[in-house]
């Protein structure tokens, strides 16, 4: 059974090799072993997001553990998650449009058992390592940018630098309604809000804030999609950029399958599935 619906991962798989650069051959008799097809390391490293197993684990004949982590550096250079993310993003945009009357922040802890740059104290894991990622969403639960801290951190310093992640969308045409939990009750936070012009529907602290009763729903929605990427609720990467890459891998997917889905309710194609994806 595939990880992910081909529906789903063949389009993102061909805007992948469209967007890598030609490989180098450095070996200066070129008679080392042929080059692993990147088609089959994206097929690994996607499995190794959606099931969240080693790299060791997930190799076999067809490619190595130490290709997969070579190949994976080697997209990082390149920038190739963060302008492939950016593009899904523009096309969503143009198909269906981003809603951004309406935005919601949260974060979530997930594990971290191996520690690393952005690890700390998790404080709903007896103390364990742990990371807290800081998401910011729009009305529809498209990522649209996450901040990642060690799992001690308060949500509220990372509502600022959550926030920036929208600035490529700026200016609005109307101040955007902010959703945020009660965590976020304070006057510092309304003060960093009214500093971006933005519109604050805070939780009161001490109150019942029923989940479906406001517009923060979204925003957990989006957190069970990220966390049904296992790679990122068990990460046992250490260094930022590798937990950037994998985090922004799992936004693709997530906003592709949305286009699919959204797709599926407002076009007709030939070869339309008769359930949606």
């Amino acid at each position: 059974m595939p990880a992910i619906p081909s529906s789903i991962i063949e389009p993102v798989r061909d805007q992948v090799q469209a967007l890598l650069p030609p490989p180098v051959d450095a070996h200066p008799l070129g008679c080392h072993r042929p080059r692993i097809a990147d088609r089959i390391v994206f097929d690994k490293l996607v499995q190794v997001l959606v099931f969240g197993c080693a790299y060791g684990r997930i190799a076999d004949a067809t490619c190595s553990a130490s290709t997969l982590r070579r190949r994976r550096d080697e997209w990082i250079a390149a920038g190739v998650m963060e302008r492939l993310a950016a593009m899904v993003e523009a096309a969503y945009d143009r198909m269906f449009g981003l809603d951004l009357t309406t935005l919601a922040v949260d974060g979530c802890i997930t594990e971290a058992p191996c520690g690393g740059e952005l690890a700390g104290r998790s404080p709903v894991e007896r103390g364990k390592q742990g990371r807290k990622r800081s998401t910011v969403v729009e009305s529809n639960g498209i990522p649209l940018g996450m901040v990642v801290a060690p799992a001690g951190r308060h949500d509220s310093p990372l509502l600022e630098p959550t926030l920036d992640c929208r600035e490529r969308f700026t200016p609005f045409a109307e101040p955007p309604t902010v959703h945020l939990d009660r965590g976020y009750d304070s006057a510092v936070t309304r003060e960093r809000l009214a500093h971006r012009n933005l519109l604050g529907d805070i939780s009161p602290k001490g109150k019942p804030a029923p989940l479906a009763a406001s517009g923060r729903w979204v925003i957990e929605r989006t957190h069970a999609w990220t966390n049904a990427h296992k790679k990122l609720v068990w990460c046992t990467e250490r260094r930022a950029r590798v937990i950037g890459f994998w985090l922004t891998f799992s936004a693709v997917l997530i906003t592709v399958g949305r286009l699919v889905r959204e797709g599926w309710t407002r076009y007709r194609w030939d070869n339309r599935p008769r359930r949606k994806p």
